[in-house]
């Protein structure tokens, strides 16, 4: 199975350190995120930059990997230095994501530290999970926050999980999100970006839906529709465990990411 070049390898002995980042994918510079030897959201999880865990290969793409470290399974996550706004997320995947285990969650998404109250975080979520169950066939899901899947009545609206032939997530794949004050719209294409074929899974979220607010860690944010970016929004990427626990199959994980990309609206 060919992936446009990019392919599973081993890991170089260490990460290219950029001025403003860690690493440079895809014409950015990004940090990856590290616990310290605390557990992290999303999670709880540890995260390393260790190059075992991100790592840039000889095409320049971009891999994730959850993997064992003595006691501990250790998560990755990358974020890009540069802020972005209104506009259009691109992401190129290289690798399969129609076998993750259960308890993995592997993340393409927008998000700010600072903007919880007014903007839910300035949220807008691709993921790719089984969410725990061994037997889910429905792997993509479309998101934007707030959503409170712990809510008896949780607001179905905001999330979409399309039906979407394994087929179409074993090879080359590409994920966009367009993002604008009054809409959001994914769609998910064949192939590599810009020369994708025809979607085959798509979802869009306007303002004519109610407001919902964002509960967490004892938190409440503001009413919200479509959440705002603001000056602090970046774009980030990662692979993560659902509550902390090992997968089921104890093996690690890995996907790699070709390009990301943003247009502004």
């Amino acid at each position: 199975m060919a992936f446009s070049s990019c392919e599973q390898s081993d890991p170089p002995s260490s990460n290219a350190n950029e001025e403003s980042g860690d690493i440079s994918f895809s014409g950015y510079n990004w940090k990856i995120k590290e616990s310290n030897g605390g557990l992290m959201g999303p999670g709880l999880n540890y995260f390393s930059k260790n190059s075992g865990n991100v790592w840039l290969d000889q095409n320049g793409c971009l891999h994730l990997k959850i993997r064992k470290d003595g006691n501990r399974w250790l998560c990755s996550e990358v974020i890009s230095t540069k802020e972005f706004g209104y506009g259009t997320y691109v992401f190129t995947l290289a690798s399969d994501v129609s076998t993750l285990n259960e308890k993995v969650v592997f993340g393409l998404f927008s998000w700010s530290d600072y903007t919880f109250t007014e903007a839910a975080n300035s949220e807008v979520d691709i993921e790719f999970s089984k969410w725990n169950n061994p037997y889910d066939t429905f792997l993509l899901t479309y998101s934007v926050q707030p959503v409170w899947f712990d809510n008896p009545s949780p607001y179905v609206e905001r999330t979409r999980r399309p039906s979407v032939p394994r087929r179409y997530l074993r090879t080359t794949s590409t994920h966009i999100f367009n993002w604008t004050p009054d809409t959001i719209k994914w769609n998910s294409y064949d192939g590599d970006y810009p020369t994708v074929g025809s979607s085959w899974a798509s979802w869009s979220f306007d303002k004519s839906n109610p407001a919902r607010q964002k509960l967490e860690g004892g938190r409440t944010s503001q009413p919200v529709v479509i959440p705002s970016p603001y000056t602090t929004t970046n774009a980030r990427m990662n692979l993560w465990l659902l509550g902390g626990l090992p997968p089921s199959d104890s093996a690690e994980a890995e996907v790699i990411v070709k390009r990301f990309e943003f247009i502004p609206r």
